[in-house]
């Protein structure tokens, strides 16, 4: 039997979550939620998805235009296994109230404290954590980049200091910024060393600026080493990393321009990059530090973590069977 799942929020995150699913051979998309019959909602009708509207309350937008729903949230959680919700930050714990009354299992988004969840996820770090659980949190796609990498060298760290740069919107947000300035987090630590020790203990301090694009953000991180390594084995580390890819400067990437440029020429769906970008030639070895530069997806990286959290919340496989199966459908490189 299929797992059938439902995405509460078919936005960025959400309408990328929903097309995850239907790539999978053990889960069923049943339906989405819109609040309002934008042209996210005419395109899921068009693909055949059943759209739902978020609550009553939204009923008359969809009526006003014509555009028939298949019911509200309401009726589409009568109808699932799992809900992925996909919403606003801060909304997911609100909606958690109704996940609980239906008897339906929930996977919640970065946005949302961890409290409102039993587990914060990335697969590759804790999968076995999720196993059988009801509600999952996948963590942000800033914390999802962290954890990739620092759970691959883990048994070297003795502290993590990373900088975090931000994108300022995502391509289709037309109402965020800067446009014309850098804004820094003037909070130390930032948000994202806490998310992360959510997922796996080690000491990380970080520090965050938002600066005028859209495309990625960009991670700079320094290891302080508990244990000798080498530039080049943390090399070899990565590029055994699923999830988590290598890239140089000197082969033409010298910006997260020609990443997202590649995932065009990959013929990625919304241009996904699922993987973690790391410059190859930034890693680097000086005494007890390791140092090395990252790009994150913002739009995509949390994608099939969503995927491999549903399988562990129905035990459907273990990690390196959910991960693989996964990559393959994603068409993830490794």
């Amino acid at each position: 039997m299929k797992v059938k799942v439902g995405v509460n929020g078919y936005g960025t995150i959400g309408k990328r979550v929903a097309y995850a699913v239907t790539k999978q051979d053990d889960m069923e998309l049943t339906g989405v939620t819109k609040t309002k019959p934008d042209f996210e909602a005419y395109r899921a009708k068009e693909l055949g998805i059943p759209v739902y509207a978020a609550s009553e309350e939204f009923l008359s937008r969809f009526e006003k235009a014509g555009f028939e729903v298949a019911g509200t949230l309401s009726d589409l959680l009568e109808e699932v296994d799992v809900i992925v919700d996909a919403t606003p930050g801060g909304m997911g714990a609100k909606n958690k109230v109704l996940y609980e009354k239906a008897g339906v299992k929930a996977i919640f988004q970065g946005g949302e404290k961890a409290t409102t969840a039993e587990v914060s996820f990335v697969a590759q770090a804790n999968y076995e954590k999720a196993l059988g659980k009801d509600y999952v949190r996948v963590v942000s796609c800033n914390t999802t980049g962290l954890t990739r990498t620092l759970s691959a060298i883990q048994e070297y760290i003795d502290y993590v200091y990373a900088v975090m740069i931000r994108r300022a919107a995502d391509p289709n947000d037309a109402k965020r910024g800067p446009v014309n300035a850098i804004t820094p987090s003037v909070t130390v630590p930032s948000h994202h060393g806490p998310d992360v020790q959510t997922v796996i203990p080690i000491n990380i301090e970080t520090s965050a600026f938002v600066v005028p694009t859209t495309l990625m953000h960009v991670h700079s991180i320094m290891v302080e080493l508990k244990k000798p390594v080498e530039a080049k084995d943390v090399v070899d580390i990565f590029e055994n990393t699923t999830r988590v890819l290598l890239f140089e400067k000197e082969k033409g990437f010298d910006s997260t321009a020609q990443l997202i440029e590649l995932a065009r020429d990959l013929h990625r769906e919304w241009n996904n990059l699922y993987e973690i970008a790391v410059w190859k030639e930034s890693i680097s070895v000086r005494g007890n530090r390791l140092f090395y530069i990252q790009a994150v997806h913002q739009e995509s990286d949390v994608v099939p973590e969503n995927i491999d959290a549903i399988r562990a919340m129905f035990e459907m496989a273990d990690k390196w069977e959910s991960i693989r199966k996964t990559n393959e459908s994603l068409g993830i490189l490794k």
